[in-house]
């Protein structure tokens, strides 16, 4: 609307203009002829009364001695008489505007002249503001002889005619301007009467979320447009909630499959050798054999690790599938940290505290597995290429969280590893469950900490734990 009311503004001024310079130039026109068709009576007048001259080209200036002057005051006008080369016989020029002298006629304009169909010729110049037109037409006796060349010259002084211009320019302007007001002010309520409606359907929009129940929209005093835009967001809204159903059933059954499938691959593992020990003992059974004891306490030992390895797959995935109990108490994290790691008794181990004390309330079990894990992943991550193998933790306080930060110099994380390393069952290892990284992970997450790493490929890990301290 604002652009709109501009543009029309802008065209309208420059029509305006344009009109107002059409109008002066016709007004000038007419007014010139009427004056030039005047004059020439006049003269035809003096040409037909008997005078004691005759009327020949060189007693036009005799003719025309004393009457020349009251002509050209009449009239308003410069009257310039010539003979046929273009010589100039009289003129009226003390009485014009600039005062200047007489000339001869351009043998231009005398070609120009002589060439018209209408033997008459029309120039205009401008100087100062001052527009001059004249005209050039020939003087003929009373049989229509040529006998020389009449110039008539008029000043039109346009400065009334650019008054009234600037005036109406300026009372215009003051309509437009006020034009321009309201147009904005409507503009700007017409807007915000739309953008409302819309700015309500936007922040909806940018609450939705699939995990949640989603409020429908509701509004009152809506165009047909937006009505239309809320009847199909409600709409969405409803086939999303369906979706999300249907989504967080499929999710749970396909964990579900996934985990028997985890779970019955363990279980499996160890009733092989369990499977194969029995048919053994079976097949070799003597009981009359001296050894009998020995052999029958072997073949127990077998069982029973087995049966400790099914008992170790069942707990595994218990705790995993459970959101780890917390019992929160005062803990001093750098004393925890440093018996954690009395249970490894490799020598490249280094615990590097930052601080003398820290505490925090945290559940002591539940920080020795995390210190325990990343340490047993770090010690697994050194290989026997490692010259000088090297892990150490890092314990420092960052405003109000615990940072603790186990580095290895092994041999890293492959760049298509990284984003499944805290996924459930993924492990590089040949033995294992791939459970652990993800059980600390939940750990962690149940304290509203965080868990990172940087991992850089046969140069070393380093994991970062962000725990907040109450």
């Amino acid at each position: 609307m604002i652009l709109l009311v501009l543009l029309a503004s802008i065209l309208i001024l420059i029509v305006t203009i344009v009109q107002y310079g059409e109008q002066t130039d016709d007004y000038n026109i007419l007014r010139f002829s009427r004056k030039e068709n005047a004059t020439k009576h006049d003269i035809e007048i003096e040409l037909k009364r008997k005078t004691t001259y005759p009327i020949t080209t060189s007693n036009l200036a005799k003719i025309f001695q004393d009457r020349i002057y009251d002509i050209a005051y009449v009239h308003k006008l410069t009257v310039s008489m010539y003979d046929m080369d273009g010589g100039l016989l009289k003129s009226s020029i003390p009485y014009n505007f600039d005062k200047k002298e007489g000339t001869n006629l351009s043998i231009d304009i005398i070609k120009e002249l002589a060439n018209n169909s209408d033997h008459k010729v029309i120039k205009d110049r401008d100087e100062k503001g001052i527009t001059y037109q004249s005209s050039y037409t020939y003087i003929t006796d009373t049989r229509f002889k040529r006998i020389g060349i009449l110039k008539l010259q008029i000043a039109q002084d346009n400065e009334e005619q650019e008054k009234e211009l600037r005036e109406f320019i300026s009372r215009l302007s003051l309509v437009y301007l006020l034009m321009f007001i309201t147009a904005i002010s409507l503009a700007y309520f017409l807007s915000s009467y739309i953008t409302r409606s819309i700015q309500a359907i936007s922040e909806k929009i940018k609450e939705t979320r699939l995990n949640q129940r989603n409020e429908k929209i509701t509004l009152n005093s809506a165009s047909s447009e937006i009505n239309s835009l809320i009847d199909s967001y409600n709409n969405m809204i409803d086939q999303l909630e369906e979706s999300a159903v249907k989504l967080a059933k499929s999710e749970r059954e396909q964990a579900w499959r996934e985990m028997a499938k985890q779970v019955a691959h363990e279980i499996k593992n160890p009733l092989t050798p369990m499977r194969l020990s029995v048919q053994s003992f079976e097949r070799k059974f003597n009981p009359e054999d001296p050894t009998i004891k020995e052999k029958l306490s072997e073949y127990s030992e077998t069982l029973i690790q087995q049966i400790d390895v099914m008992s170790s797959i069942a707990s595994a995935f218990s705790d995993f599938a459970k959101m780890p109990t917390q019992r929160r108490e005062r803990l001093d994290v750098v004393d925890i940290v440093k018996h954690s790691l009395d249970i490894f008794s490799e020598d490249y181990i280094h615990y590097i505290p930052q601080e003398i004390e820290l505490f925090a309330n945290l559940d002591k079990t539940q920080l020795i597995r995390i210190l325990t894990n990343l340490i047993k992943n770090a010690t697994q991550a050194i290989t026997e290429n490692t010259a000088t193998p090297r892990i150490e933790v890092k314990v420092t306080s960052e405003g109000n969280n615990v940072k603790i930060t186990v580095s290895d110099n092994g041999k890293g994380i492959i760049e298509q590893n990284k984003e499944l390393i805290f996924e459930p069952k993924f492990t590089t290892k040949t033995s294992g469950m791939g459970l652990g990284l993800a059980m600390i992970k939940n750990i962690i997450e149940a304290y509203d900490g965080s868990i990172s790493f940087t991992s850089t490929e046969n140069i070393g890990t380093v994991f970062t734990v962000i725990l907040p301290k109450n």
